[in-house]
């Protein structure tokens, strides 16, 4: 079993290798889908790859636990390529997860939808949501309601006939369970230096705050610039990272270490996941 609380360098692929069968409670992560982004030209993504990193997801998950898989797919000739719901369908078909919740991971703000693609703006992504069996844990998030302290309301559950019947729903509690559409900002993370794609720690804390426990072990696989390790840590989970560009896997081990941290020498003066300002005048002067 690889050591806790460590960021590996190296192919996950092999590195998952050494991971005990079961052991792992939680798992999220974001692959590089459709080789949308460079990734210091160090990442390749394919049909291949994928399905031997889904099968080792399962080996490694314990029984009831939960592998949150954050995907969105590519436009190509006008289409979308469809893979995430391929992926979807090969961890439950192939590998034997279920699937408990596909979620949306609604983009706050986002860049705007390039004129000749003929579309809308592309504002969110999936959070499929796997489970091994029945989920061991389940810690909804709490959002304030609107109306507060309201008792006994009342609402109406239609059945597989069409009938509806008439249920009273304890309401006595000055929140409520988030639903499956979580709105959050893709901004710049402390500390992340020049990664294209930056997880956003409020989705990775809250993630893990649903699907696991103090003292769990949570895996992110592809883990970037280190926001699944570094939201672990805080909250008091055991975490195992691997990292395949050795740039990126060191600014994961520094910014959990020390949140304060600040890459040197950073390659572009444009932030991740803005368009620069030329592409920006380009965009602006289609007609």
């Amino acid at each position: 079993m690889l050591e806790l609380n460590q960021v590996y360098e190296g192919d996950c692929i092999e590195v998952m290798k050494d991971i005990d069968d079961g052991s792992i409670d939680l798992t999220v992560t974001s692959p590089p889908y459709d080789n949308l982004r460079t990734y210091n030209n160090s990442s390749i993504w394919n049909w291949e790859i994928f399905t031997e990193i889904a099968e080792q997801l399962f080996r490694v998950t314990k029984k009831g636990g939960v592998v949150v898989w954050v995907v969105g797919d590519a436009t190509k000739k006008f289409c979308e390529s469809l893979n995430s719901f391929r992926e979807a369908l090969y961890f439950v078909d192939t590998c034997g997860f279920n699937l408990l919740d596909t979620m949306i991971y609604h983009k706050s703000n986002y860049a705007p939808a390039y004129p000749t693609l003929r579309r809308y703006a592309n504002t969110f992504e999936y959070m499929f949501v796997f489970s091994k069996g029945r989920p061991n844990t389940f810690n909804p998030i709490q959002q304030e309601k609107v109306l507060k302290n309201y008792k006994n309301k009342k609402s109406y559950f239609r059945q597989k006939d069409g009938s509806q019947i008439l249920k009273i729903i304890d309401c006595d509690r000055e929140t409520k369970d988030a639903e499956n559409v979580w709105t959050i900002s893709p901004t710049k993370a402390k500390g992340a230096g020049d990664h294209p794609a930056v997880f956003p720690e409020q989705l990775a804390n809250d993630h893990i705050l649903s699907w696991s426990n103090k003292g769990d072990i949570v895996l992110d696989p592809m883990i970037g610039s280190g926001t699944t390790g570094k939201m672990a840590k805080i909250l008091n989970r055991n975490f195992i990272g691997i990292e395949k560009d050795p740039e990126y896997c060191e600014i994961a081990k520094q910014r959990i270490k020390n949140p304060d941290y600040k890459p040197t020498k950073p390659k572009t003066n444009q932030q991740p996941g803005l368009f620069p300002q030329e592409d920006i005048q380009k965009w602006c002067e289609i007609k």
